[in-house]
């Protein structure tokens, strides 16, 4: 099952605080960056990011979920309703995360 556009619309709402989002379309999914960071994405109306130590430890109770088969589990955001944790959580897995490689 392909995500719904008004979901990746409504996270990109639930994300209009935080400085530099932008998504890329892929195969019905979409992938969600911060400032060129691959941050996570929508996957079948669910939105998951990278399992960073900061994102663990913001959300201590998520579940591991894997995105698409073949792929590494990321955890579930449940708390989307919240833009101030949301900006929080981005800011905090942003600064973990390393620096996008340069493109050839």
């Amino acid at each position: 099952m392909a995500s719904s556009k008004e979901y990746l619309d409504f996270i990109l709402e639930q994300l209009s605080d935080v400085e530099g989002i932008s998504y890329q379309s892929m195969m019905g999914e979409y992938l969600i960056y911060c400032k060129d960071k691959l941050m996570g994405g929508i996957y079948d109306d669910r939105f998951l990011v990278k399992p960073t130590k900061a994102a663990v430890t913001l959300m201590p109770e998520a579940q591991m979920e894997i995105p698409y088969d073949g792929a590494k589990a990321m955890l579930l955001v449940d708390n989307v309703e919240n833009r101030e944790f949301l900006k929080t959580l981005f800011d905090a897995v942003y600064a973990e995360l390393p620096a996008a490689k340069k493109k050839r």
